[in-house]
């Protein structure tokens, strides 16, 4: 049997591989909405930061976020089109699917987006929460829980980020994270994730023993 009925992915960094996508666009709206731009050495170095921390160094109005987030789910829905999945994923959400496992998608990103990015692979998901404020996962996690009548150890959260460990966390379910996302590997070990998926296949053997 796998060892989580119910694993719940993120998808920006840890499905789809959008990091080049925001980091072409950063700059932009860093103009548009009046914070620090970066450079290309400054953008590596925020990749071991957590989400707080990032704010504070690109200087960005807490007052404005509502709008930054809502034209950078914009842009992305523009962008799916040119937006790949991670080579290994889609095999990964059939297997998933076909052992039983509910796969289910908790995103920052609005449900079209996702749902344009995945194309057919959205056959192997299972239930949608998206649209989630960027430190507001905890919420849709125990929401997830109880839609899926699952206790929280039956479920695994997977993500790139430190704010999706500390979400995981704070809804009480099995945190894990991938090594290659917006994150850095190292940072987000610093975090003590219950799990550390440095690849595709490394996933796979874990969640399909």
């Amino acid at each position: 049997m796998p060892p989580y009925r119910l694993v719940i992915f993120d998808f920006d960094g840890t499905l789809a591989d959008s990091f080049p996508w925001f980091e072409s666009v950063f700059n932009d709206v860093a103009d548009r909405f009046g914070f620090a731009r970066l450079s290309p050495e400054e953008f590596q170095e925020l990749r071991g930061l957590s989400g707080r921390e990032i704010m504070a160094r690109t200087k960005v109005p807490l007052w404005r976020l509502p709008a930054i987030v809502n034209h950078m789910r914009k842009e992305k829905l523009a962008a799916a089109a040119s937006t790949p999945l991670f080579p290994g994923v889609p095999e990964l959400l059939a297997s998933l699917k076909a052992a039983g496992v509910t796969v289910a998608i908790i995103s920052s990103d609005t449900e079209a987006s996702v749902r344009a990015v995945m194309g057919p692979v959205v056959e192997s998901v299972t239930h949608f929460d998206c649209g989630a404020a960027l430190f507001g996962k905890a919420a849709k996690f125990r929401r997830m829980l109880k839609r899926t009548h699952m206790a929280p150890g039956e479920a695994l959260s997977i993500g790139d980020e430190i704010r999706d460990i500390e979400a995981a966390r704070e809804a009480g379910i099995a945190a894990a994270a991938v090594g290659w996302g917006y994150t850095l590997p190292e940072a987000l070990a610093r975090h003590a994730p219950a799990l550390m998926f440095p690849s595709v296949d490394v996933m796979r053997a874990a969640l399909l023993p």
